[in-house]
């Protein structure tokens, strides 16, 4: 049996997600429609059909029918209806004084039901407003709090370095993100200059993480002794980027290549570091062979 999938992307989503073209002849930039978790919805494709050697973990969703006018046309107009939808949800939430942040309304393509995000620092009880909606707009409501980082990803925003941020473009889920990722890139620990739109770590850390991670690994540790062509010295900086590395020799700094040096890793567990450099696992492998 062959199994085929298809990438198909959501409006305001940056992630592709995998559905059975259920026979369909589907070409790139296509317009679909799919049922979801969430309902009915008009999807783009975005990745050819593919396929599949071995079979999916688990059975994919198929496409309902290639997207015609109509569906598009629907699709646009709802984006103007839940506009409006989202203002008068707004005054609902003025008159019941709930401390609520309404972000976003999106309609399903059938318009059986309405999903409006919101952000608040504390638990609401929208039972009442949802009583409210559901008498005013004669469908099925979700309210769906979100955190501030889902925020951002919804609205959008430029991040410090003058591009889209990352979680609106670039990134399907959120990756884990810690301080210790800022210290291997050598960035400042400044709040300000590590933290996004959203308050928290920024996270393009996580994506650099990896190539910062084993840079370090052939690099010196500052503050520890090297051997260069000129001498023992001590490190003093190291340019992760450039793979250089900063030494003082007596009253004299200079800079070397990485390769160039020859220098003990330390290593916290005593097993070999794996550097070609280190001059103890050169001695420990020494010592093996005797």
């Amino acid at each position: 049996m062959q199994y085929k999938e298809v990438g198909i992307k959501f409006d305001n989503q940056p992630k592709i997600y995998s559905f059975d073209p259920n026979n369909f002849e589907l070409s790139k930039d296509d317009f679909v429609v799919v049922e979801t978790i969430r309902g009915q919805e008009l999807g783009k494709v975005l990745t050819p059909v593919n396929e599949l050697k071995n079979s999916p973990k688990e059975p994919l969703k198929k496409i309902l029918r290639k997207a015609d006018e109509k569906d598009i046309r629907t699709a646009e107009e709802n984006k103007i209806k839940a506009k409006k939808y989202l203002s008068k949800t707004k005054e609902f939430v003025k008159k019941l004084q709930l401390n609520m942040k309404l972000i976003y309304a999106e309609l399903m393509l059938d318009r059986s039901k309405i999903i409006i995000s919101f952000s608040s620092e504390k638990r609401i009880d929208f039972r009442e407003l949802v009583k409210m909606l559901a008498q005013e707009f004669k469908m099925k409501i979700e309210l769906r709090q979100v955190g501030s980082r889902d925020e951002v990803k919804i609205m959008g925003g430029i991040g410090i370095c003058g591009r889209p941020c990352c979680c609106c473009k670039n990134t399907g889920d959120f990756e884990h993100v810690s301080i210790k990722m800022a210290k291997n890139q050598g960035l400042s620990l400044n709040p300000t200059n590590i933290s996004g739109l959203c308050g928290r770590l920024l996270c393009c850390l996580a994506y650099e993480n990896k190539l910062y991670t084993e840079i370090l690994n052939q690099m010196p540790k500052v503050g520890s002794e090297v051997t260069t062509a000129d001498g023992k010295g001590k490190v003093l900086y190291n340019n992760l980027l450039k793979k250089r590395v900063q030494v003082k020799i007596n009253d004299t700094i200079n800079e070397y290549n990485v390769e160039d040096l020859k220098f003990i890793k330390n290593n916290k567990n005593g097993n070999s570091c794996g550097n070609a450099r280190c001059e103890e696992c050169a001695v420990n492998k020494k010592e093996i062979k005797k």
